[in-house]
């Protein structure tokens, strides 16, 4: 499905996020699936048949079912199930299909997803059919790349991930701190020279030189709309020397911030 043109998702009717009535149940039918089935649980409990296999499913269970499949599912009336399901095709052959079940852990980026395609088939926005058929493709993209990592792995990656670029959004909303890469680190619960090696290996530079683009945007924007001369706006981003603060800005911007002002 990764090589798959965009154009080649088709979806079916049926495509919903519904919390199923106490007395609701996914018989199983005598005719297998006829498409792809992308089913994921919001919350609630319950258990999932695939191909005779039992599944327990909670917030985070995911099922991309196929055709041929033969599925049926119940759930806890005092739990109810809370799904998004969406049925589709691909009008080509394709090599690379998702694994079958799996939890998603961080499940913000892909909720997202979900949350998009549901409301785009909804409302029908102009160019909602080819939107679809994009955020369809990213959604088996997502999966396609949690398959590729180890299970273990794919746990720590994605925490450390978050914990990077979650630092990384902390800079850049308050460049007048003074940071500290032990601070920073400490805040991310990495040693300093690990934080450091993945830092930029996932931001792109180092955490310096993010500390240093973060506080000089942020100079810039103060003298553009800010009405602040370059004394106050080196004292707001935490500058005690305003030869230094004007030497570096230069350095980044390739203009001194008098020229700004």
């Amino acid at each position: 499905m990764l090589k798959a043109s965009p154009d080649a998702y088709v979806w079916k009717p049926f495509i919903a996020k519904i919390t199923c009535e106490p007395n609701w149940k996914w018989q199983k039918r005598e005719k297998p699936m006829a498409n792809y089935d992308l089913f994921y649980v919001w919350s609630g409990e319950g258990e999932v048949v695939l191909n005779d296999v039992a599944y327990p499913v909670s917030k985070g269970s995911c099922f991309l079912f196929r055709p041929g499949d033969h599925t049926s599912a119940t759930h806890n009336p005092q739990k109810p199930l809370t799904l998004t399901y969406i049925h589709f095709d691909v009008e080509e052959p394709v090599e690379h299909v998702p694994e079958p079940y799996r939890v998603i852990r961080e499940t913000v980026d892909f909720e997202h997803l979900l949350s998009r395609f549901v409301r785009l088939y909804l409302t029908k926005p102009y160019g909602y059919e080819t939107e679809l058929q994009l955020v369809l493709k990213q959604l088996m993209i997502s999966l396609l790349r949690a398959d590729q990592e180890e299970p273990g792995e794919r746990s720590t990656s994605q925490q450390l991930s978050v914990s990077i670029y979650e630092i990384a959004n902390y800079i850049h909303q308050n460049p007048g701190i003074a940071h500290r890469i032990e601070d920073l680190a400490k805040r991310a619960q990495l040693s300093p020279r690990y934080f450091s090696v993945k830092f930029k290996e996932m931001i792109g530079v180092s955490v310096q030189s993010y500390i240093i683009r973060s506080r000089i945007e942020r100079a810039e924007h103060l003298l553009h709309h800010a009405g602040m001369n370059v004394t106050e706006v080196a004292d707001a981003l935490g500058y005690r020397d305003i030869f230094f603060f004007s030497r570096q800005f230069k350095q980044y911007t390739g203009r001194s911030p008098s020229e700004i002002r």
